[in-house]
């Protein structure tokens, strides 16, 4: 996400590289450069026009600080000026205590709103909070199955009572229930329309006033650009909403309804879908987010993703594991199957400073590579997973696993080789040696070792094997020959 608003923005700061100070002169490149990013990111044309404002007051009237180049200072200024236009911080799912909570999901077809109820209902168990969900689009083909399905998925309890009866009745009756039950919070799925209508709104209306829930989300897709922000200045003028989620937010490369809905509409974003998983929506951050479009990365949201999956005891023993040696392809396969259920390889990635700058093929090369050391493992036995020496010594060994995975002997050969290098730097860094490179687990340039400063290639490469170009290994072996003979 945000990619070309990313790679646009990077430009801005080039201009301002090598100034000694930020000028009434020397800033208005980089403005055009921000303003002509927003623009192509589909950022509302008044929200662009406040920003570049704002930017362009704050940048001027900003101090010099001894040691902060100009970039690195503009840099903050739109940091900041992106987390106020997002809306400063986040703001939590409302929970009434002593009572259950009532959430109103509203918003057009197609936008991924029964989704996004089961999302929804899977992030709050999450937070220890029972649900029911209630079925009341009684108009769309098989819409009142696919939440049954979702909520099985999630083992979360549907209410439904049919196609043939009335919404307004399902919301009250399905309300009802969950109080009767005792559950912490309802949250009821509504009919949407390929537009706004005058009967999907009435209906809004009638169910709303009918069960007065405490939050009213629109579900709205962030493919549309700015469109989203009207849709959902509309949705508040017309219904009330409190609050909106930003769906598709992983296909969106430009941003531009991230940015324009809190300033368009008044209403916060509370949540975004990153993904077509169940477990693909995260509370929205403001601060986290534009960390992201700046390229910063966000290890706030990749730790709580690991601690949703990782369990302290197992990581205690895998670091032991680690620092003796004794990591074997057991357990590489079960950390590569941790990493699948925390997301794709490349949204992982985006998350982890300094990484993010990986192009989609470098990404794409990864998550191949990932396949196939995962086929090649599961090829071999459980002695052999347990004791890779075995492998490095017998050829018949890789020749059948190789045959069993669908691949070369080669693949196997240097699957081996390079894990034990890895098992070996491990050792080392556990040992507080750090190593400037590690081997290509995934077969892509740049994601070798992502502990090592910046990524970088060790200082001797120039993009040639050695670090000399071939042309410069002649000479130097011509010259090495002519002095032999002397």
């Amino acid at each position: 996400m945000f990619d070309a608003l990313s790679d646009r923005l990077e430009s801005a700061w080039k201009k301002l590289r090598g100034q000694d100070r930020i000028s009434q002169s020397n800033i208005q490149n980089a403005l055009r450069e921000v303003r002509r990013a927003l623009l192509e990111a589909d950022v509302n044309l008044q929200v662009v026009k406040d920003f570049i404002s704002e930017v362009e007051t704050k940048a001027q009237g900003a101090e010099v600080i001894t040691g902060v180049r100009p970039d690195q200072q503009f840099i903050k200024i739109i940091y900041d000026e992106l987390v106020q236009v997002m809306g400063e911080e986040n703001i939590p799912l409302a929970e009434v205590e002593g009572k259950t909570t009532i959430v109103l999901m509203a918003g057009l077809q197609g936008t991924g709103k029964t989704t996004a109820t089961a999302k929804l209902a899977l992030h709050l168990r999450k937070l220890n909070r029972s649900c029911l969900l209630v079925a009341t689009d009684v108009y769309r083909p098989a819409a009142i199955e696919q939440l049954l399905t979702l909520g099985k998925q999630i083992d979360v309890p549907v209410f439904e009572l049919g196609s043939d009866a009335d919404p307004v009745e399902i919301a009250r009756q399905g309300v009802e229930h969950a109080r009767a039950e005792g559950i912490n919070t309802v949250i009821v799925d509504t009919a949407g329309r390929l537009q706004i209508d005058q009967d999907m709104m009435a209906e809004l209306s009638r169910i709303k006033s009918t069960i007065e829930p405490d939050e009213t989300l629109l579900v709205v897709d962030s493919m549309t650009g700015q469109e989203a922000a009207n849709l959902t200045r509309t949705f508040h003028d017309q219904i009330g909403i409190t609050g909106a989620i930003l769906t598709k937010l992983d296909g969106d490369s430009r941003g531009g309804a991230a940015l324009s809905v809190r300033q368009i509409s008044g209403t916060p974003i509370k949540f975004v879908g990153v993904g077509e998983k169940v477990e693909a929506l995260q509370p929205f951050y403001p601060e986290r987010m534009a960390s992201r479009i700046l390229g910063m990365g966000d290890v706030l949201t990749l730790v709580e993703k690991a601690q949703e999956e990782i369990d302290l005891a197992d990581a205690e023993q895998m670091q032991e594991k680690i620092l003796s040696a004794k990591f074997d392809f057991t357990d590489f396969l079960k950390q590569l199957r941790l990493m699948k259920n925390m997301g794709s390889l490349g949204g992982i990635m985006k998350l982890i400073p300094g990484i993010g700058k990986l192009s989609d093929d470098q990404l794409k090369q990864g998550e191949t590579q990932l396949k196939r050391c995962e086929a090649m493992i599961n090829s071999m036995t459980k002695q052999e997973r347990r004791d890779p020496d075995l492998l490095a010594s017998s050829p018949s060994r890789r020749r059948r696993i190789a045959c069993g995975a669908g691949y070369r002997e080669s693949d196997v050969s240097k699957l081996v080789g390079d894990f034990q290098k890895m098992r070996s730097l491990m050792q080392q860094m556990g040992q507080g040696k750090f190593p400037g490179g590690m081997p290509g687990m995934f077969g892509v340039s740049g994601m070798g070792n992502p502990l090592a400063a910046g990524n970088r290639p060790s200082p001797g490469w120039r993009g040639y094997p050695g670090g000399v170009p071939p042309s410069k290994k002649k000479k130097k072996e011509k010259k090495k020959k002519g002095f032999g003979t002397l």
